[in-house]
């Protein structure tokens, strides 16, 4: 069945445990499938959005670790290593302005994707769990823009953060808890800005990895990409 000698594959007496190892070991064999529907290759509108939005986060991922070389979550030098990152710094506006436009592409598409799939009925059974997991994306996606939007710590930022916090503070019943631990106090500060750089940079990538990871794996266990109704 699986050759002793690759590199990848390793051969294993047929049973129900080793089958799982045979599945596991062999990721590389899994990330496509054997056959594809006729409209998953299509030229659509709506092509690959899906993929198109994996691809963005790649790439803010990329770009977000050479920024990170060059940016301190401290006040005031949050502000000043931005700035400097437009003068100072090689290729640093390049850089930024591909993480800034990336981000906002990346809210687009995810939007976008969770839109096909409504019209097309993709959230119908079998596929109800993944919509949800696809909503929870949806929402990191937008608590990632959101949390990236401080790091500037110019005024554009702080008014946008002042008010999504005063718009937190409303959550029924918790308002006031879920206020004081996004900004670590009761006004915008310099542990507003600690706690958003950790959401940003580690929390809510870490969470959207292993969702997508498992959004991925619900797509292939559906039966691939949804059509048309």
């Amino acid at each position: 069945m699986f050759r002793p000698g690759s590199p990848f594959r390793k051969g294993y007496t047929d049973s129900p445990r080793n089958r799982s190892y045979v599945i596991m070991n062999n990721v590389l064999y899994h990330l496509h499938p054997v056959k594809v529907k006729r409209h998953g290759v299509r030229l659509s509108y709506t092509l690959c959005l899906g993929g198109l939005s994996f691809f963005l986060f790649i790439l803010l991922t990329i770009t977000g670790i050479f920024l990170m070389f060059y940016y301190t979550p401290a006040v005031p030098d949050a502000y000043i290593d931005t700035a400097a990152l437009s003068t100072n710094v090689a290729f640093g506006l390049l850089v930024r302005n591909l993480h800034r436009w990336g981000a906002h592409l990346m809210v687009i598409t995810v939007f976008l994707h969770m839109t096909r799939v409504f019209y097309h009925g993709a959230y119908k059974p079998p596929r109800e769990f993944n919509w949800v997991v696809g909503v929870v994306l949806l929402l990191l996606t937008l608590l990632l823009s959101f949390t990236g939007y401080l790091l500037p710590w110019d005024q554009l930022a702080l008014w946008a953060v002042t008010v999504g916090s005063n718009m937190a503070g409303y959550t029924p019943v918790f308002g006031d808890q879920v206020s004081f631990v996004l900004l670590g106090g009761i006004q915008v500060g310099a542990s507003t800005l600690l706690r958003f750089y950790v959401l940003h940079v580690l929390a809510l990538p870490f969470l959207i990895v292993i969702f997508m990871a498992v959004h991925f794996w619900r797509v292939r266990k559906d039966g691939g990409v949804s059509g048309p109704l």
